[in-house]
């Protein structure tokens, strides 16, 4: 993820944190001072804060760990002011394993609170008094409280909580329709966010109208990727690419790459010696090039060398999952070797809406037909 520092890593997992957390702790900072007038209360808040955010990330690494041993690779781990984000390569489609890697998440705060619960029996013989403000009283009783109150939250059956992947999981196991799992899931995270944004709106609470947004996105994004992968299992990248492509070489200028620009609706362009791609061109990069050195430039000094390509017979399921994790819109599409078109999300995007309308799953062949037909 942009703009987030590297911590360290766990089990070979990167741990990042991103600078958005940062702004959490010194406005935690900040305020207990304001408050408080006390700076060793202040360092006492942000000990906790870095205390429970330890526990998102033990929560997280549960994910991570729990996939890994269905052969599922943990990409790095964020943390974020709304808590910790696991990057998995893929979501296991067998429903068990999905649930087992889901539940593990909540598992981990169970046991923490354990643990604390345990601690705090030897310490005072009797449990802590619950205190509403976690920067206030028994440090070790608020940690429970709240390692129980994430457990909580992670299961309510809503995307993107865990909730969400187990409520699916285990509507496909019984009923063995993944894609269909997914929408009855995500609708009842969207009808919930939907609730949460009533409840902040007329009840004058800023924080839910923010976790009503987040759910609904969150289970939207799901319910569309799960629609889009399931499309596109089984069809090659060949059948989604653009073949009337420009193309430019590397002591092209960026005067020509401008009048490609201009004459038509391509944005990026492959620089190609040979009928081998060498880098990528890429508009924003033309802009920003133009504006600082002029139009005589040449290409090769802007483009982007070593750019990544994908072979035509490749499942366009797994390149457009690559597309989207790694935030790359355009990738240049090869036959061994050879540079044959682009593939880009916006015309995956046009390839899912025509395969909708003319029926799933028809390739890219079937479908000309019917347009030569019409």
């Amino acid at each position: 993820m942009k703009w987030s520092l590297k911590l360290g890593e766990i089990a070979g997992i990167g741990i990042f944190v991103h600078w958005t957390f940062l702004i959490l702790v010194g406005w935690i900072l900040l305020a207990d001072v304001v408050e408080h007038k006390d700076l060793g209360e202040a360092v006492g808040g942000i000990v906790f804060i870095l205390a429970l955010f330890a526990c998102v990330v033990l929560h997280e690494l549960g994910h991570a760990l729990t996939a890994k041993r269905f052969g599922v690779r943990t990409r790095d781990i964020t943390l974020l002011p709304i808590g910790g984000v696991a990057r998995l390569e893929r979501i296991p489609e067998v429903p068990i394993q999905e649930f087992w890697v889901a539940i593990a998440g909540p598992a981990v705060n169970v046991v923490i609170a354990g643990l604390l619960a345990a601690l705090i029996w030897v310490r005072h013989g009797a449990f802590a008094q619950w205190e509403t403000t976690p920067t206030r009283g028994d440090f070790f009783s608020q940690l429970m409280y709240i390692n129980i109150a994430l457990f909580v939250f992670n299961l309510v059956p809503a995307f993107p909580m865990d909730g969400g992947r187990v409520l699916r999981a285990l509507l496909a196991h019984i009923s063995g329709d993944y894609v269909r799992s997914t929408q009855v899931a995500a609708s009842i995270g969207q009808a919930l966010a939907i609730l949460l944004g009533f409840l902040g709106l007329f009840g004058g609470n800023p924080f839910l109208l923010f976790i009503a947004l987040f759910v609904y996105i969150g289970a939207h994004e799901e319910a569309y990727l799960v629609q889009m992968r399931s499309l596109f299992r089984g069809v090659p990248v060949r059948e989604a690419m653009m073949t009337r492509i420009r193309t430019l070489t590397p002591d092209s200028t960026l005067a020509n790459a401008a009048d490609e620009l201009l004459a038509g609706a391509q944005q990026d362009f492959p620089v190609v010696v040979e009928g081998r791609v060498v880098g990528m061109l890429l508009r924003s990069d033309v802009i920003a090039a133009l504006a600082k050195g002029g139009s005589k430039q040449r290409v090769a000094d802007v483009m982007r060398a070593g750019c990544a390509t994908v072979e035509d017979t490749e499942m366009l399921e797994a390149t457009f999952q690559r597309m989207r994790q790694e935030g790359c819109s355009t990738i240049p599409v090869v036959h061994s070797g050879a540079f044959i078109g682009l593939v880009t999300l916006e015309n995956v995007g046009e390839l899912a809406m025509i395969h909708t309308a003319l029926g799933r799953g028809r390739p890219r062949s079937q479908i000309d037909d019917v347009f030569r037909a019409e």
